[in-house]
């Protein structure tokens, strides 16, 4: 008889069943056993990981290390190292523009060398001396503006603040300081006028002498000339240029102007800004009006014409393109148009324009000793061949102040 008809095979196939059901769960439960433990390894290297590392960061932080601090203290560290990369470029800068303006200085005293020895005109006595031994350094140059008709006043002059004879050497050699009368030429060349200031000059030597002719319309060409002149002549931090009518503290000057020596582009002066006077016949009159705008505008601020200070640079700038600044009626406004367009910075100094006893006797009492003393109302000191001895006397800052300064 065959199996199937004895009945095993069902038999056998529910044995089997439960069988199978018993292998599955134990292989379940073998799996889950097997995954616990491999998933346990990792999970604890994990732990151990971070805490290792936040360990590591309160070690830090107890030794003022925190990463936070330490990425302050780079940036700081990183912030002075570029500031001193810029102070040092700064200098750089500095030192090669010094160096610059010397060799353009240089250039300037071979150009006036020789346009006249081109000219046929003698060479000064003055650039003789800086072409034979060298350029030395000056605090100032102060170019006293005068005509030929002006004897009494330059002699007064001679006999208050300007010092005469070993005492101009003494100041020249001991203090930088270079003062001379600025005059040019008559129409006449060789004339009576210019003899007779060729003889002043025998008996003072206090002259320097522009290729430039005279004349009261021509005093902005004479303005660039003196400076373009005075460039190639003396090496100097600051050159001034005073009208022979007014007072002057030379002391109280150089102590003004030092205190703007590091900057490279300075204009000293009173600063004003005048009417434009489009009226013909009036005092000031201005032809080029129009080009200022509308009737009744004012011009640009510039400083009054008695007494103004210009560092180097500016007057390097104004000898090297003396031959294309224009020039109009006033050369007070002239020097002012010349620097408009600069990077120049304008100081306004009011002490360089007091008013005579007893404006500037009050601020001297007062202990602030003006620069420079005159009267608006004549553009200068009224009668100064006369009262500049009582104005002197009165304002002035004494002859010690000006051996016993240093600047």
């Amino acid at each position: 008889m065959s199996l199937k008809s004895r009945g095993e095979l069902p038999s056998r196939s529910v044995i089997s069943q439960k069988w199978t059901l018993l292998l599955c769960v134990g292989c379940f439960c073998a799996g889950m056993l097997f995954t616990n433990r491999m998933w346990a390894v990792p999970e604890s290297k994990g732990i151990t990981r971070t805490t290792a590392v936040e360990a590591e960061k309160l070690k830090l932080v107890s030794e003022g290390c925190d990463p936070k601090t330490l990425q302050q203290k780079f940036v700081k560290r990183d912030s002075k190292d570029i500031i001193g990369e810029v102070h040092k470029t700064h200098h750089a800068i500095q030192t090669l523009d010094k160096t610059i303006s010397n060799l353009e200085m240089e250039l300037a005293a071979a150009r006036a060398a020789q346009e006249s020895i081109v000219n046929g005109s003698p060479i000064s006595e003055d650039l003789q001396k800086t072409e034979s031994s060298g350029r030395k350094r000056y605090l100032m140059v102060v170019g006293i503006n005068t005509a030929f008709s002006s004897r009494k006043r330059r002699d007064s002059v001679r006999a208050t603040w300007m010092p005469q004879g070993e005492k101009r050497k003494k100041l020249e050699e001991e203090k930088g300081i270079i003062i001379r009368f600025v005059i040019g030429h008559s129409a006449t060349s060789g004339g009576i006028l210019d003899r007779a200031i060729e003889a002043e000059d025998k008996k003072h030597g206090d002259f320097l002498r522009l290729e430039h002719v005279e004349g009261y319309l021509e005093l902005s060409a004479k303005t660039k000339i003196y400076f373009a002149t005075a460039v190639a002549l003396w090496d100097a931090e600051f050159y001034i240029k005073v009208d022979d009518d007014v007072h002057v503290n030379i002391a109280t000057l150089g102590e003004t102007l030092v205190r703007h020596r590091k900057k490279p582009r300075v204009y000293i002066g009173c600063m004003k800004s005048g009417p434009v006077l489009a009226q013909k016949g009036v005092r000031y009159h201005e032809p080029e009006y129009w080009k200022f705008g509308e009737a009744g505008n004012k011009y640009f601020r510039h400083a009054t014409g008695q007494l103004y200070a210009i560092s180097k640079d500016l007057a390097r700038y104004i000898s090297i393109n003396q031959h294309v600044l224009h020039k109009y009626a006033n050369e007070d406004v002239s020097l002012g148009s010349w620097f408009i367009g600069l990077d120049a910075e304008h100081i306004d100094d009011r002490r360089l324009c007091c008013g005579t006893p007893p404006d500037c006797e009050w601020k001297a009492q007062a202990g602030n000793v003006c620069v420079a003393s005159f009267d608006w109302s004549c553009s200068g000191i009224c009668r100064s061949s006369e009262r500049i001895k009582d104005v002197h006397r009165r304002c002035g800052e004494g002859e010690n102040a000006l051996w016993n300064a240093v600047f």
